[in-house]
């Protein structure tokens, strides 16, 4: 095991890291910017560094910065967390030559997987189910384009093949309308992502979001940890999760996760990773996976008992994985609600100081935040200040101690969309758990 990493992040993920590490007797280098220096895990680091001026750019984007903050720290090893850096092949690799361990998968497989059409390719090979699709990114011909839009059946959707976060795609309904969607798709992929890469997918209707955790050793074991339902989501970011998934048996699960598994043996993949697909008609379709560790990852926590933070770690240190599949026990239901420091109508972000916090508590009640009394969010980064987490041996149970946990907690002195979350988890369709990916923006009007 290591004796020492440095946190290549911020926030409530960088506190989740920095207990784990302590669990684990590992001491820990907390990188900050100007702007971060109050952070909780800063305060209760072994050690820590200012890495560069409050905006991401200079700090918790500054490869050069932080391979120099481990370099005079005597770190053996850096955690990307999620965000920033976390899912950058060109910084794993850095980090690989710098003599580091990067806790995460090789920076050959997150380049492999980082790009849709490669990733795919990768996933078709390896048996997982795929969206019919052009198989393959699209050229200027343009017969050729509308030939396959019309194979593969309309509506169909453009997708930049670096995108990411609900970027870079674009819905066409029409044969008219084709050619200029690809063409504006590709010039916003060179904008967002400098590669204008895009290919085309069959656009799914009305499916769910529905995602499944794996985790690898560097000795080629591979299991899964079940799914999760990431459907209630606005602009293509999540709000809601919760696990396991409504109505996916446990054959459908064993079905699909070891499918997930054994892709991970495929592509010589290790860590913690996610393989996400849409769900529709009782068919799952691929469409992405992160290289790394993710943001709902505790409601798996919660459903299985396995500390993925840690088995991160542990996987990145060379341990073999400490469980089989045969270990891995679905008990429960767990409900994550995304705490954002925004208006909760308008979304605009809403940094300040807070000037009363109340963290609700009771059975089944969690709570992830790096946010205190008097503690100021600042403007330069993600809205996210916490991660409010039910669980009970039902869903009903988990339900009705989210509604409890919401009524109670106080964050007062800037916005946030607490009045949204209370909204949807008394809302009939979310609670009868018959929605899909379009269900909060049908619901917000948007």
């Amino acid at each position: 095991m290591f004796d020492k990493i440095l946190i290549a992040n911020r926030g409530e993920i960088a506190l989740r890291i920095l207990r784990a590490c302590r669990e684990l007797g590992i001491q820990t280098v907390a990188v900050h910017s100007s702007a971060d220096k109050n952070l909780k895990h800063v305060r209760l680091a072994d050690e820590s560094v200012c890495i560069g001026g409050a905006s991401s750019t200079e700090s918790y984007l500054n490869v050069p910065a932080i391979i120099s903050a481990a370099e005079i720290t005597d770190a053996e090893a850096i955690h990307p967390g999620y965000g920033f850096l976390s899912e950058n092949a060109d910084f794993a690799e850095r980090v690989e030559k710098s003599g580091f361990t990067f806790v995460g998968p090789r920076s050959e497989t997150i380049r492999l997987m980082g790009d849709k059409v490669s990733a795919i390719r990768a996933m078709v090979k390896a048996g997982v189910p795929c969206v019919p699709g052009s198989d393959g990114p699209l050229d200027d011909d343009k017969e050729r384009n509308i030939k396959l839009a019309s194979g593969i059946g309309y509506p169909i959707i453009i997708k930049a093949a670096g995108g990411g976060g609900g970027r870079g795609m674009r819905v066409v309904h029409t044969e008219a309308a084709l050619l200029n969607a690809i063409a504006l798709t590709k010039t916003e992929a060179n904008s967002f992502f400098g590669n204008d890469m895009v290919y085309m997918e069959k656009f799914l209707e009305t499916p769910r979001h529905i995602e499944f955790q794996v985790l690898a050793d560097k000795h080629g074991n591979a299991i899964h940890l079940g799914e999760r339902d990431c459907s209630t989501q606005r602009k293509h970011q999540k709000v809601i999760e919760e696990a396991p998934a409504i109505g996916i048996t446990e054959k459908v699960r064993q079905e699909i996760g070891t499918r997930c598994a054994n892709a991970c043996a495929e592509i010589g993949y290790y860590g913690a990773g996610t393989f996400e697909f849409l769900y529709e008609n009782s068919e799952f379709y691929f469409i992405e996976m992160n290289t790394r560790v993710q943001v709902e990852h505790p409601i798996t926590e919660i459903i299985t008992g396995v500390d993925i933070v840690a088995e991160q770690l542990k996987i990145a240190a060379g341990e073999p994985l400490g469980y089989t599949q045969d270990d891995i026990k679905i008990s429960g239901h767990a409900i994550e609600c995304r705490l954002n420091a925004e208006h909760p109508e308008t979304f605009i972000p809403s940094p300040g100081k807070i000037t009363q916090l109340h963290i609700p508590g009771g059975p089944g009640i969690r709570v992830d935040t790096h946010i205190y009394n008097g503690y100021t969010v600042p403007q330069y980064y993600d809205s996210m200040v916490g991660k409010l987490i039910a669980s009970g041996n039902s869903r009903e149970s988990a339900l009705a101690r989210t509604k409890t946990a919401l009524r109670e907690i106080v964050i007062d002195g800037i916005d946030t969309n607490i009045p949204l979350l209370r909204d949807i988890i008394v809302d009939k369709d979310f609670a009868s758990g018959i929605y899909n990916i379009h269900y909060l923006e049908k619901k917000l009007g948007l």
